[in-house]
């Protein structure tokens, strides 16, 4: 299993980015997929999860209504659309496999993307 997160950056409060996870050495049709995030000093969250086809999401309340998570697999891709960004969804974003029908697998998470929210 490979992840490979990308898209990070810093952006205003309000302001919006999109995240990126491409996978790779597994079938990734085949999985339920997350993103979750790790402040600094914090323990890794669960932000949001897809199920396989992409059709049933789910979101940690905090992110409600401002993240959208989706896929695309023909593409072996995982999105995470970040809108209203705020100070407090500064951390380190990571994709994982796994977390709708059960635990997310955070042992195969990628290397991260910073995301920083700050005026």
């Amino acid at each position: 299993v490979q992840l490979v997160e990308s898209g990070g950056g810093l952006v205003q409060p309000g302001g919006s980015l999109r995240l990126s996870c491409a996978a790779s050495g597994f079938t990734f049709r085949n999985y339920a997929m997350s993103w979750g995030r790790q402040a600094p000093g914090k323990g890794l969250e669960r932000v949001a999860s897809i199920n396989l086809s992409g059709g049933n999401t789910d979101y940690t309340d905090s992110v409600k209504g401002r993240f959208t998570i989706s896929r695309d697999n023909a593409k072996n891709t995982l999105y995470l659309q970040m809108n209203s960004l705020k100070p407090e969804d500064t951390a380190v974003y990571y994709c994982a496999t796994r977390g709708f029908y059960g635990p997310v697998d955070w042992s195969n998470r990628g290397q991260g993307t910073q995301v920083t929210v700050s005026s």
